[in-house]
């Protein structure tokens, strides 16, 4: 769409992505060091330093501090010179891959994060392939490389060939490991070079007339020097050159080398993001595109969090701006229900901290605090119906039966429960036949967050028992069909959240009975986030 008009100014200036990457390739110290850099913090917190001090600003939740790890993707917004950033940063475990998924839909682009020493890893992977399947633009940062990392051009080839994309370098490295002292910025001809002593300092820079300046040989020593000209005589005459469409279009990506924890590269990689990331994009919406420069509001829920703040019982809707200018107060109307909503108290993340929105624009992520009406994918406009799409739920890979640890307050487990449904963090079925609650999850440590989540918030001891059924898949077909159907099976039958049936099953070969029993009754493991 090459004919849109150039974008109001506010809504121009904004850049959504997401952190993506492997657990521990650094993602969480990157988010921290774009805040200082933001002037968002003044000093950099660490996800494995002492005491107080350990407390990263993005993960809120008691488990996150005690594990130092983050399970669930949490916003912020900061301003870096002319442009607004809104990052999300995203739980790299694998066991909450579908929060990760759900935040991808709400992001323009993705800033991927690989290990120097390990290159792309199982995690990052999958994740690619989601950036792939939306086309997001990719921007590329390898980290850790004051420590023992591998040889550049093993790391660039590694990444053409296990996610199929063009990788140019926007920055090479001088020296590896402990003789690491800095990058080449390519695209600005300047040579950026690291402080080790202070960890929160901003690297030195200086200004290159090409490579053959003398300048460069004051700065890097001889051996390290030689290898470096001969490596990038190399990587120009090997590597593609940086094309910016082929940047937006998601089949090219630019890679900045350094060391987050040294607030190395980070800058670099910044106003690479500024400049080279996409502004706020159409959203795919039924039925019709929603563009950003449209005069009216429109968004969409894609995240939910429960209990932010456990003195308050508040649930915070995560929502991603489409189009507009967005100011408090303003009456929205709900499109699921239709119902006007008058938003008084919207927040703007900063990492744990919020403060009132007093505006947003196209591209923004705001919080809107509710009791259960905002759902994930529900669409907030101006009145129009238009409902975004493509916000999936996934069927969950193991399943357990929940019970409480006193049977008296079984009523209280079923709110906890239909909360964490509503939130996303976990499917929860209610079987036709027997009593209890059959939970679902993705990977198996949410069955660890759910349970110490529902004591910390609720005060309810839970156990975790497994349960004879190993998936759950949507019963999709006419009233009549699926209503017969379930009649036959009964036992294997149960409702999720929102009422819809849903076949629980131990073998695959239920699932493919049905399939041959039942041809007007089809199965589905993904389901539309939208009612």
């Amino acid at each position: 769409m090459t004919n849109r008009p150039d974008l109001p100014p506010e809504i121009a200036r904004r850049r959504t992505f997401a952190i993506i990457s492997h657990p521990d390739a650094g993602k969480t110290t990157l988010t921290e060091k774009f805040l200082l850099y933001g002037g968002a913090i003044q000093m950099a917190g660490q996800v494995r330093a002492k005491g107080e001090a350990r407390r990263t600003r993005s993960d809120f939740m008691q488990m996150e501090k005690d594990r130092g790890i983050s399970v669930s993707a949490s916003a912020m917004s900061f301003d870096f010179e002319k442009f607004r950033f809104n990052l999300v940063d995203t739980p790299g475990h694998s066991d909450f891959s579908e929060d990760t998924y759900r935040t991808l839909t709400a992001v323009d682009a993705a800033v991927m994060v690989i290990d120097g020493a390990k290159g792309v890893e199982s995690q990052t992977q999958k994740l690619f392939e989601v950036c792939r399947l939306r086309d997001l633009p990719i921007l590329t940062f390898c980290n850790k490389m004051d420590r023992e990392s591998r040889d550049t051009f093993e790391i660039i080839d590694e990444i053409q060939e296990n996610l199929a994309i063009d990788v140019t370098p926007a920055a090479w490295p001088i020296g590896v490991g402990r003789e690491f002292i800095g990058t080449y910025d390519i695209l600005r001809d300047r040579l950026e070079l690291m402080d080790r002593a202070d960890r929160n300092k901003v690297a030195k820079s200086i200004a290159i007339e090409g490579l053959d300046d003398p300048k460069l040989a004051e700065h890097v020593p001889e051996h390290l020097l030689e290898k470096f000209l001969e490596e990038i005589e190399m990587a120009k005459e090997l590597l593609p050159t940086l094309d910016h469409e082929a940047v937006l279009n998601g089949s090219m990506t630019p890679i900045w080398f350094g060391s987050a924890i040294n607030s190395f590269g980070v800058k670099e990689l910044m106003d690479g993001i500024g400049t080279y990331g996409p502004e706020p994009q159409v959203q795919t919406a039924q039925p019709r595109e929603i563009a950003p420069e449209e005069k009216k509001v429109a968004g969409f829920v894609f995240k939910v969090q429960a209990n932010m703040d456990p003195k308050h019982r508040d649930r915070v809707a995560f929502l991603r701006l489409a189009s507009g200018h967005f100011e408090r107060g303003m009456k929205l109307t709900h499109v699921r229900s239709k119902k006007q909503m008058a938003i008084t108290n919207p927040v703007l993340f900063l990492a744990a901290d919020r403060e009132l929105a007093e505006e947003a624009w196209a591209g923004d992520i705001i919080g809107i605090p509710n009791h259960g009406q905002l759902r994930i994918g529900d669409t907030l406009t101006e009145g129009e119906a238009i409902r975004v799409t493509g916000i999936p739920s996934f069927a969950p890979e193991l399943l357990q039966t929940c019970r409480a640890g006193d049977p008296m307050k079984a009523k209280h487990l079923e709110k906890a429960l239909m909360q964490f449904a509503e939130e996303g963090a976990a499917k929860v079925f209610k079987p036709t036949f027997g009593s209890g609650f059959i939970v679902g999850v993705v990977g198996a440590l949410q069955f660890e967050v759910l349970a110490s989540r529902i004591e910390m918030e609720y005060g309810l001891p839970v156990r975790f028992e497994p349960s004879q059924f190993t998936s759950a898949r949507w019963v999709h077909g006419n009233k009549d069909a699926v209503e017969k159907f379930a009649a036959a099976n009964k036992q294997h039958i149960a409702e999720d959240n929102d009422g819809d049936a849903v076949f629980l099953t131990r073998l695959q070969w239920d699932i493919d009975r049905v399939g041959r029993d039942y041809p007007d009754v089809t199965l589905s493991a993904t389901k539309e986030m939208m009612v």
